[in-house]
């Protein structure tokens, strides 16, 4: 099968290697109509993300998409090639359908690469560099993928500490759509926190952060409002869950504080999250009545937890895509076969048909009809015998039994050897 995978990704190049060699959208479509004129392919998809490099390309060569990719992003040869990876065939499949499942990923079963991989197959299907073989490879590798998110727990579990804190408060709320959310600071950790809530259905969101401009820059981003830190005391009663990640030396709640706020919600649980280090809720909060206090460290344990059964779930998943991998090989095999078929069958009517032709002429002229038939039978005889008969004398003469038994039984002839 003539199907070749190349790139690099977060374990064989560095970042700076990485930045070198993605593709921005503006560039993609030029980028897919080269490797078409250039006819360095017959088809063509290219997957570019943060992580990873990838040309998908049917009928190519290797060493040329090399030169292509080296040419295309002026790039150190000898830096890029000992970083590139290569596949050909059922390993390449096999390969597509681990990165789209997320068995390749940064962080194992992660779902965005799923999407990221159909947005360049959609890419390459607009660049026209797309036809029959990968576009049925890429559509059976999204069942793929789906199989696997649906048979396995690859993605069940949370396996960041920002996604952790959002299942925590799952379990202790049954509906987040009704919960009051005050987060603490503003910077990445917080930022995916609040990804992760909104995606979970949370609607009232309070940030509250050192600097109002900040805080207010990143509620504008997620539609929540903004306060400072001094004016949480105002706020902390009305909250169900606070979130806290900032990077104070100092406690931002203390006992008191939340003492007095739980006192006011009338036994109303809250939930504090602190996975700031060093933390930002005193250690005291936790003896509180109706409140539920969990710190980075109790994240850490359900992380590893989720992680050590997102492994498990991996090994169900690798045999998955293996085995469907295979299975679409032996369909692409199977559709050279049918024009082999075609072409056979074709080329034997068509000697039929001469033969028959010239045979009708000379019954017409006034010939022995009788002889005429004889005469035909013998020259289409000879002519559907004559490469089966050679087939079988190289195989013969070559000591190939193997050879000699496989056209001996496609001619219904057994084994004879």
């Amino acid at each position: 099968m003539s199907l070749v995978a190349l790139g690099v990704n977060h374990n064989t190049a560095s970042i700076e290697l990485r930045e070198k060699i993605s593709f921005s959208p503006d560039q993609m479509i030029e980028a897919l109509q080269q490797l078409k004129r250039l006819n360095l392919g017959s088809e063509a998809v290219i997957v570019s993300t943060c992580n990873r490099t990838e040309l998908y390309c049917h009928k190519n060569q290797a060493q040329q998409m090399v030169d292509w990719l080296i040419n295309f992003h002026q790039v150190d040869r000898e830096l890029l090639e000992k970083s590139l990876y290569l596949h050909h065939g059922v390993a390449a499949v096999n390969h597509l359908m681990r990165v789209s499942c997320g068995l390749d990923s940064l962080v194992l079963g992660e779902p965005q690469i799923l999407g990221q991989i159909k947005q360049a197959y959609s890419t390459a299907k607009s660049a026209g560099s797309i036809s029959v073989t990968l576009d049925k490879l890429f559509q059976r590798t999204f069942s793929v993928a789906k199989k696997v998110r649906t048979d396995t727990n690859i993605g069940a579990n949370a396996v960041s500490v920002a996604f952790a804190a959002v299942s925590l408060a799952k379990q202790i709320f049954a509906d987040l759509n009704d919960t009051n959310v005050l987060l603490i600071g503003a910077g990445e950790t917080v930022e995916l926190v609040a990804k992760h809530l909104i995606e979970a259905g949370v609607s009232n969101i309070t940030v509250a952060n050192r600097t109002l401009a900040r805080g207010e820059q990143m509620a504008q981003q997620i539609g929540a409002k903004a306060i400072t830190l001094a004016q949480i005391p105002e706020h902390l009663a009305s909250a169900d869950v606070v979130i806290s990640s900032t990077a104070s030396t100092l406690p931002i709640l203390g006992k008191g504080l939340v003492e007095t706020a739980v006192s006011s919600r009338r036994h109303q649980p809250l939930l504090l999250i602190d996975i700031a280090v060093p933390r930002d809720i005193e250690s005291q909060v936790a003896e509180l009545d109706d409140v539920y206090l969990y710190t980075v460290d109790d994240l850490q344990d359900i992380v590893q937890q989720n992680m050590a059964s997102r492994r498990a779930a991996a090994d169900e998943a690798e045999l998955i895509t293996k085995a469907q991998a295979e299975d679409f090989v032996a369909w692409f095999r199977a559709l050279d076969s049918v024009d082999y078929i075609k072409d056979y069958r074709q080329a034997s009517f068509a000697s039929k048909d001469e033969l028959l032709e010239k045979a009708l002429q000379k019954i017409a002229q006034g010939n022995d009809p009788q002889k005429v038939l004889i005469e035909m039978a013998n020259k289409l005889t000879n002519k559907l015998i004559h490469h089966p008969t050679r087939a079988m004398s190289s195989a013969s003469h070559a000591g190939d039994n193997e050879k000699l038994n496989i056209i001996s039984n496609a001619l219904g002839l057994g084994d004879n050897t």
